[in-house]
C-alpha cells in the first residue's frame, strides 16, 4: 500500500515514473533520495527532486538525454547530471563516498555501488532515507523516518566522522533547526563544539549559502543562539558571540546578544533585512563605554557599518548586498536622534540618504524596538509612525523619490563655462543642499547660487 504523500511517484504522467522507466528499461537502479523525500514525508511542498543511481555520469547522460527537455552537466565531476523536463528540475547522482582531506576546502569524490554507503555519507538521518522506485520501496538504514517523527537532527554515522567529513554539516544542523524546527541530538551538538574549528576549511561561499537559508526561516533566533553557544558562529561570524558582553552589576545594559536574535525574529524574511538585523548592533562592543550616566555606545552604528561591510566581504556576498546591508547598519539609529520631531528638511535627508532602502530601514527601526517597557516602546513607535506620515505627506507634495536639484551638472557647466570635475561636484552639493533644507526652488533661483558662487570661487 503506497502513502498518499508518495503517489506522485507512480502517476505515469509524472517525472518520477518516468525516470525510473528510463533507467528500469537500462538495468540501473534509482532511487528518489534526500530532501525530496523527507519534504514528501513532512507533507511539505517538493519543487526540485533529487534522485541516485547505481549509474554512472556517462550513462545517466545518455539514459537521460533524448527524455529531458534540457541537460546541465556543471556536477558531473561530483557525480551529479541535472536536467528539466516538463518544467520540473531534477538532479541524478551516482551513489557516492566523499570525504574532505584534512586542509582541503573541496571534499573528494568517489563512487560507490551501494545505496547504503550512499545514504551514510549524507548529512542527517531524516536526509538518508531513499525511496526505490517504481516499486516505491523504502530504504532507511539509519532510523530517519523515526527520526521525523521525533524532530531530531542526529547524523547517520557518528557525528565526529560525519562533521570531519565535511565540516559544513556543522552549519547545515543549525540551518535545519531553524528552517524545520527540529531540534539537534546532544551528541550532535557535543560534536559541533568538539569540532567547530574545522569549520574553518570550508569555502567562504557554501558557508554563506548556508547562513543566508538558515536567515531566511521563519524565526532564525533560536538556532543562531544554539549557533553561537556550540562555538560555530566564532570561525565565521565572530562578531555575533562578541555581543555577549558581560553584564556589570554597577551599570546594566541591556543583552545585546538576546536582542539581536530578538530583532532578527521579527524582521521579515528579506535576506538584507535579516542580515542588517543580524549586524546592527555588531559595533557596540568596541564603542561600549561606562560614564556617570551609565553605559553607551557613541556612535556604534558608524562602526558597526564598517564592520559588517567587511564581514560580508569576507564571506563573498555580492556587492550590492554588502553595501545596503553596511548602509542599514550606518543608518539604523537616524530615526532616534530626532526626538523632538521630524521637520521637513530631517525628513528629506532621510529619504534622500536611505533612497531604495526606505522600507526596509524603517522596518529595521521598527523591529529594533524590544523594550520591555511599554510606555517607551509606545514612544518610539508613535515617533517612526510620525516619520512615515511626514514622507507621506512630503511626497505627495515634493516627489521625494526624486530629491534633486532643479538644475543638472551639464546646465552648471554651460552656465558657468567650466569642464567636469571637483567644482561641479561641490555646486551641486550646495544645491542638493538647499533642496532638502528649503524644499523645492526653480531654476533661476539655482542659476542665481551658482553664480554667486562662482564669483566668490573666481571663476
Amino acid at each position: 500500500m503506497i502513502p498518499d504523500r508518495l503517489k506522485f511517484l507512480v502517476d505515469p504522467r509524472g517525472v518520477p515514473a518516468q525516470l525510473a522507466g528510463l533507467f528500469a528499461d537500462a538495468d540501473r537502479s534509482l532511487y528518489l533520495v534526500g530532501g525530496s523525500v523527507r519534504d514528501a514525508f513532512l507533507g511539505r511542498p517538493t519543487e526540485d527532486l533529487d534522485f541516485t543511481t547505481d549509474a554512472r555520469p556517462d550513462e545517466i547522460r545518455k539514459i537521460i538525454g533524448k527524455w529531458a527537455d534540457s541537460v546541465h552537466e556543471v556536477g558531473a565531476a561530483f557525480g551529479t547530471i541535472a536536467a528539466i523536463k516538463d518544467s520540473v528540475a531534477v538532479e541524478v547522482t551516482t551513489f557516492r563516498d566523499e570525504i574532505y582531506r584534512d586542509d582541503s576546502r573541496k571534499p573528494h569524490v568517489s563512487f560507490s555501488d551501494s545505496v547504503e554507503t550512499d545514504l551514510s555519507r549524507r548529512d542527517f538521518t531524516i536526509n538518508s532515507v531513499a525511496v526505490h522506485l517504481p516499486d516505491v520501496t523504502v530504504v532507511d538504514p539509519f532510523g530517519g523516518l523515526s527520526d521525523l517523527g521525533l524532530q531530531i537532527l542526529k547524523t547517520p554515522m557518528d557525528p565526529e566522522i560525519s562533521f570531519s567529513d565535511d565540516p559544513l554539516r556543522m552549519l547545515r544542523l543549525f540551518r535545519f533547526q531553524a528552517t524545520l524546527g527540529f531540534t539537534p541530538a546532544d551528541e550532535t551538538l557535543d560534536a559541533v563544539r568538539r569540532l567547530s574549528n574545522r569549520l574553518e576549511i570550508v569555502s567562504a561561499e557554501r558557508i554563506r549559502d548556508e547562513l543566508s537559508k538558515l536567515l531566511l526561516a521563519p524565526e532564525p533566533g533560536p538556532a543562531l543562539d544554539a549557533m553561537v553557544g556550540s562555538g560555530l558562529a566564532s570561525h565565521f561570524l565572530p562578531e555575533l558571540p562578541a555581543l555577549a558582553m558581560e553584564q556589570d552589576p554597577d551599570h546594566r545594559h541591556k543583552d545585546v546578544l538576546a536582542h539581536t536574535f530578538a530583532v532578527v525574529d521579527k524582521a521579515s524574511p528579506d535576506l538584507t533585512l535579516r542580515l542588517a538585523a543580524l549586524m546592527h548592533d555588531i559595533g557596540k562592543p568596541a564603542t561600549k563605554e561606562i560614564g556617570p550616566g551609565g553605559v553607551s555606545f557613541h556612535h556604534h552604528e558608524v562602526v558597526g557599518a564598517r564592520m559588517a561591510r567587511k564581514r560580508l566581504r569576507a564571506l563573498k556576498y555580492p556587492k550590492s548586498v554588502v553595501d545596503d546591508v553596511s548602509d542599514l547598519v550606518y543608518l539604523h539609529l537616524r530615526p532616534h536622534t530626532l526626538k523632538m520631531g521630524w521637520t521637513d528638511s530631517a525628513v528629506r535627508r532621510y529619504v534622500r540618504d536611505a533612497g531604495d532602502l526606505l522600507d526596509r530601514l524603517n522596518e529595521l527601526v521598527r523591529c529594533d524596538v524590544t523594550t520591555a517597557n511599554p510606555r517607551r516602546e509606545r514612544a518610539i513607535q508613535r515617533r517612526i509612525d510620525e516619520l512615515e506620515e511626514r514622507i507621506e505627506i512630503l511626497a505627495e507634495q515634493e516627489e521625494l523619490s526624486r530629491l534633486r536639484p532643479p538644475v543638472d551638472g551639464n546646465e552648471v557647466m554651460d552656465l558657468l563655462g567650466i569642464d567636469p570635475g571637483p567644482k561641479v561636484g561641490e555646486i551641486m552639493d550646495i544645491l542638493l543642499e538647499k533642496r532638502i533644507n528649503d524644499g523645492p526652488y526653480s531654476k533661476e533661483e539655482a542659476f542665481e547660487i551658482a553664480t554667486e558662487w562662482a564669483a566668490e570661487q573666481g571663476l
